[in-house]
């Protein structure tokens, strides 16, 4: 009946460290019962490196010899057994358990309550009623706690078993004190704490740069799809003109044709597969970058410091991850592919060729922009209309101010705007002048010395001379002769193709093109009307809008 009485109490078989019933209980001199492991992690931690009974506070001179008390012990379990059974048997008055994703109590036998703290000194997780002694006696009070943490076996050090509360900044690595007395001696050693901080504001730094990455990336996309469209429609553009020029030639140029757009098709399609591919990669490095981000940013919100500076290590090494700035797909140039073709039956059909209307002129003449001449950048011997439409050759240097822009040695003058992507034409009309220059310069150029304008030095120009029986122009240092002297000069640039091409408007006729060229700054119409004698010096030449009816 005693034995009843006794089993029907908890509180006898309950250890007032853990207030759960007993572990291995041993007994002190004094009488009292705890858990071996309770009252050891008691006595290991007080700091006054003194053992005493956590109920009498009887002070021990020497840590006594504890057995475990095997009556105590045998009571215990029975007593768990009786609980046990109980429980099984009113499955209602059981506790809810603990939910996914929460950390349950070390502490509690049977179903387990949700934690609430846990102790970087016990190495254990306590639910509310079980952290009391924590809140009450005074070794365990000093015990560090932080917010419950699932797996508390990794934050001890595997060599040591000891906890893991310092970073060595050489190895980059959590470790234990006893780690900074031998393999880690010599090495710059920081709580843990100190290292999150330092670490967490290199995350921010990565965040940031991932973002940036992920956003050039995107913008990279849009400007290889748009490349890839612009391709189409031009490819479109051509085999539509192909088609209105072809039939009317009938049988001569049936096969020309098939021929034509069966380039047309090569091009656009090696155009497609190459952004396909590219776009693929880019694709890819924004899931692998948009996946890192996902796991910097949840490490960031973080506030467990051992497993933010575990995790770190691996997440601040970058990807490997191609350099997109010069990446871009070569944008195939179809300006002139008719005309080629047409060509190769000039034998045959010399009369249908004359009368084929120039449908390459009237298409690039679809990309005209407006232009103005900037005064700042005029030769000091130039005059310029108020409109910046029109410039000639004054008769004296007048003196301005010394403007870094304006050009000093080369009787030239710059628009105001300028062209860094897409594409662009205008139209200059020299029909009077003797000799002149027009084309396109790079920003920057050199415009204080003497120097010759081509490619090399950042000019993209053709330079007219018009005599009495010879009509010729220079471009890339090389000499050509025109049939008639050009009245009014068409300028077309393609900036991503690297193409600039140059039309005598009246005629109808293709001049010359710089090809293959590489732009990597912005580019501004540049005109040079030289001072050819005294007559002709205040001829002006003129920006004029473009006729498609010309």
């Amino acid at each position: 009946m005693a034995s009843a009485n006794i089993l029907c109490s908890g509180d006898n078989f309950t250890c007032s460290i853990c207030l759960d019933v007993f572990d291995r209980p041993v007994s002190t001199p004094c009488g009292h019962n705890f858990c071996k492991s309770c009252i050891t992690t008691f006595w290991d931690e007080n700091v006054m490196k003194k053992c005493k009974c956590p109920i009498c506070n009887k002070v021990y001179d020497a840590r006594p010899d504890l057995q475990v008390n095997t009556f105590m012990s045998e009571m215990a379990a029975q007593f768990k057994r009786s609980v046990k059974v109980k429980d099984s048997s009113f499955p209602e008055q059981c506790s809810p358990g603990v939910d996914p994703g929460e950390v349950p109590c070390d502490v509690c036998t049977g179903t387990k309550l949700t934690a609430v703290k846990t102790c970087l000194v016990c190495l254990a997780s306590y639910c509310g009623t079980h952290l009391e002694p924590h809140q009450r006696v005074a070794g365990l009070k000093r015990h560090k706690l932080v917010d419950p943490v699932d797996h508390i076996e990794d934050r001890i050090c595997k060599k040591h078993d000891r906890l893991l509360e310092l970073f060595c900044k050489t190895e980059q690595l959590c470790v234990c004190q006893f780690c900074t007395e031998k393999d880690h001696k010599f090495h710059p050693v920081v709580p843990l704490k100190e290292a999150y901080e330092v670490e967490k504001a290199q995350l921010e730094k990565i965040e940031f740069e991932v973002q940036q990455m992920i956003q050039e990336r995107q913008e990279k996309i849009k400007k290889l799809k748009d490349t890839v469209q612009f391709s189409k429609e031009d490819a479109d553009r051509e085999i539509a003109d192909s088609v209105q020029v072809f039939t009317a030639l009938v049988r001569y140029i049936e096969k020309c044709q098939e021929d034509f757009h069966k380039t047309l098709e090569e091009k656009q399609k090696s155009t497609e597969q190459q952004a396909e591919g590219l776009i693929k990669e880019l694709e890819q490095e924004i899931k692998d970058l948009t996946n890192k981000r996902s796991e910097v940013k949840q490490l960031f919100y973080t506030e467990d410091h051992l497993r933010f500076l575990q995790t770190f290590k691996a997440l601040k090494n970058p990807l490997h991850t191609r350099d997109w700035t010069a990446v871009q797909v070569s944008l195939p140039s179809y300006v002139g592919t008719l005309r080629r073709s047409l060509v190769q039956l000039e034998e045959t059909l010399s009369m249908e060729m004359n009368n084929l209307p120039d449908t390459e002129l009237k298409r690039v003449q679809q990309n005209e922009v407006d232009i103005t001449l900037d005064p700042d950048t005029a030769y000091p011997q130039l005059i310029l209309s108020e409109d910046g439409k029109q410039v000639h050759v004054g008769d004296g240097t007048k003196l301005l101010p010394d403007n870094p822009a304006r050009f000093t040695s080369l009787v030239g003058v710059l628009a105001k705007q300028s062209f860094s992507s897409g594409r662009f034409y205008f139209e200059v009309q020299g029909k009077d002048k003797t000799t002149w220059e027009l084309g396109l310069a790079r920003e920057p150029i050199n415009r204080k010395q003497e120097i010759s304008t081509s490619p090399g030095n950042g000019y993209w120009t053709i330079f007219f001379n018009s005599g009495d029986d010879d009509q010729f122009f220079v471009a890339n240092d090389s000499h050509h002769h025109l049939r008639t002297k050009p009245q009014k000069v068409g300028v077309f640039v393609a900036y991503d193709e690297g193409l600039i091409s140059f039309y005598d408007v009246n005629t109808r006729v293709h001049i010359y093109s710089f090809t293959g060229c590489t732009f990597n700054e912005p580019l501004y119409p540049i005109v040079i009307p030289y001072d050819d004698d005294d007559v002709n010096m205040s001829i002006p030449v003129i920006i004029t809008p473009a006729n498609q009816t010309d």
